[in-house]
């Protein structure tokens, strides 16, 4: 059991299955290390440095005298949409991988086809061992791809609802003071 772990085997493992699927694997592996990469540095951004980030804008706002001006409502909105760009950054790329995986995928399946055919062109139906590895290498990185998609939809929406609520949390907390309206004055006749 022990002998899975070890790099000899896991480096095997991997190049057996970059074989396998071909030349979209690898740029599926490559797409897949920056997606990960991408929501890692998100998740730790939500435990750590989105707090500190919230109440600096907590800070800012309770700090200013005016809470009800025009001045103040634009500060507030301000504050609001600086860390909505902060809470969303990397969030476009990471849902463009996660839309561009299956699409690789498919790209693999293509290529992997076309194999398939040039290999009953070239020696008839016969030959299936050659024909197997043109569908390994159609069916492989549709796999990857789906699956490489599929958990990056998982951690997008858990991602996107980490930003609602921080949003909706510093809205709550930078509280506005409405100015009560003057009378209008009534003339004589």
């Amino acid at each position: 059991m022990l002998q899975y772990l070890s790099p000899s085997f896991i480096a095997g493992a991997i190049g057996d299955y970059l074989e396998a699927g071909g030349p979209v694997v690898l740029a599926l592996l490559v797409a897949t290390f920056l997606l990960w990469t991408l929501i890692i540095e998100r998740l730790i951004y939500f435990a750590s440095t989105q707090r500190k980030l919230v109440k600096a804008k907590q800070d800012r706002w309770a700090s200013r005298q005016d809470h009800s001006s025009w001045a103040a409502h634009a500060v507030r909105e301000r504050l609001i949409s600086e860390q909505r760009l902060s809470n969303e950054q990397f969030l476009a790329v990471i849902r463009v991988l996660i839309l561009v995986t299956p699409l690789l995928g498919l790209l693999g399946t293509v290529t992997g086809m076309i194999e398939v055919f040039q290999v009953i062109t070239s020696t008839g139906a016969s030959n299936a061992r050659l024909m197997a590895s043109g569908i390994s290498k159609a069916t492989v990185p549709t796999m990857t791809g789906l699956a490489i998609s599929l958990s990056g939809l998982f951690l997008i929406n858990i991602l996107d609802r980490r930003v609602s609520r921080s949003l909706a949390a510093l809205e709550d907390s930078l509280d506005i003071q409405v100015q009560p309206k003057a009378a209008p004055a009534r003339q004589e006749a």
